[in-house]
């Protein structure tokens, strides 16, 4: 039986192991389970100017701000491989037909990447199309998400805003969350959504309130233009993850003859239809969801303890700075809620 209430905020107020209590299907749903604010948990990710991990900073390198005002660090972790929770979100609009085996095999290729069959690495799969689907409930089984994947079939709209509520709402949940394991999510897909019944703020905020992370790996292929992808921004940005475009902007990039080919199609020096263009679409697939897994295994963890907890209601806003590093990047959630609505 699913959950129907994951632990709606908590800046990690949980005391590890707590776990939601499942609904009587008899009844009718209940509200959230509030608990108040006792801490505040912050995955961080460190570039060079180059995009390239840092990972060998220390505790003393960091400092964390909410609302302007500098709090105590109480807890602080840069191990590898820290554990997670991890939705696959997945596009299977009409707008991912084209190329649907490329996305396919990338989602797999993703779900054996992070799911290396260990118990501290848990995954759900929830698919989007014209409804939104969870078509595999929390598991570390990773052979249950790939038989899925590849049995689906694209189709219909794209219900992408109800597939972020659902994967906060209706899973199965892991003992520990959201502190350890962290809560992950991964879109794959254009961003663009024409079959939701939730709006894009209340989904930004059910994500933040429940500390999960977004990334975007998108499918908007190079030449086109998607509102899609300015959703998946502000989604990504809002929760601390980003978004990977391979198919936009690093297709041709290595390839010579690069806008010097004339055709009717385009001056392209690889044409759409082509064997070479199927090979970059893969190539940067793969690149991308080898950049996302990077990324999610290789970041800072920060827990504080808030000196006021007394304004519920209110978005507290995050900083993170690194001293003696000023050309360093640092990207982590833009805030937190410390109540329940």
């Amino acid at each position: 039986m699913l959950r129907r209430t994951m632990l709606s905020l908590l800046p990690a107020s949980i005391v590890a192991g707590q776990e939601a209590k499942v609904d009587d299907p008899k009844l009718p749903p209940v509200a959230p389970i509030k608990v108040s604010t006792t801490e505040v948990i912050v995955p961080i990710t460190v570039t060079d100017d180059k995009g390239r991990f840092v990972s060998d900073l220390d505790q003393e390198h960091f400092k964390i701000f909410e609302d302007g005002r500098e709090q105590k660090i109480i807890y602080f972790n840069r191990e590898r491989n820290q554990p997670i929770v991890i939705g696959f979100l997945l596009d299977v609009s009409n707008a991912s037909r084209q190329h649907w085996k490329v996305f396919q095999e990338a989602a797999i290729d993703l779900v054996q990447t992070l799911l290396p069959g260990d118990k501290k690495y848990s995954g759900y799969l929830v698919s989007y199309g014209t409804e939104a689907e969870l078509q595999v409930n929390t598991t570390s089984d990773p052979e249950s998400i790939m038989a899925k994947i590849r049995k689906i079939k694209p189709g219909g709209g794209a219900a992408l805003f109800d597939a972020v509520y659902m994967a906060c709402t209706s899973r199965d949940l892991v003992k520990g969350e959201p502190i350890e394991p962290r809560r992950i999510i991964v879109i794959i897909g254009d961003g663009h959504d024409s079959a939701s019944k939730k709006g894009l703020e209340e989904v930004q905020e059910l994500a933040q309130r429940n500390l999960v992370t977004i990334y975007g790996v998108s499918t908007v292929a190079f030449g086109f233009v998607s509102e899609g992808e300015k959703l998946l921004l502000k989604l990504t940005d809002a929760t601390g993850g980003r978004v990977e475009a391979p198919l936009n902007k690093g297709l041709y990039k290595d390839i010579s003859g690069y806008l010097s080919t004339p055709s009717d199609e385009g001056n392209y020096a690889i044409k759409v239809g082509t064997g070479g263009y199927a090979s970059e679409i893969a190539k940067g697939m793969f690149r991308a969801i080898a950049n996302v897994a990077g990324e999610i295994t290789t970041q800072y963890v920060i827990r504080y303890a808030p000196g006021d907890t007394d304004s519920a209601k209110v978005f507290r806003k995050l900083r993170v700075e690194v001293v003696g590093y000023p050309n360093l990047r640092i990207r982590h959630r833009e805030g937190y809620y410390p109540y329940n609505p």
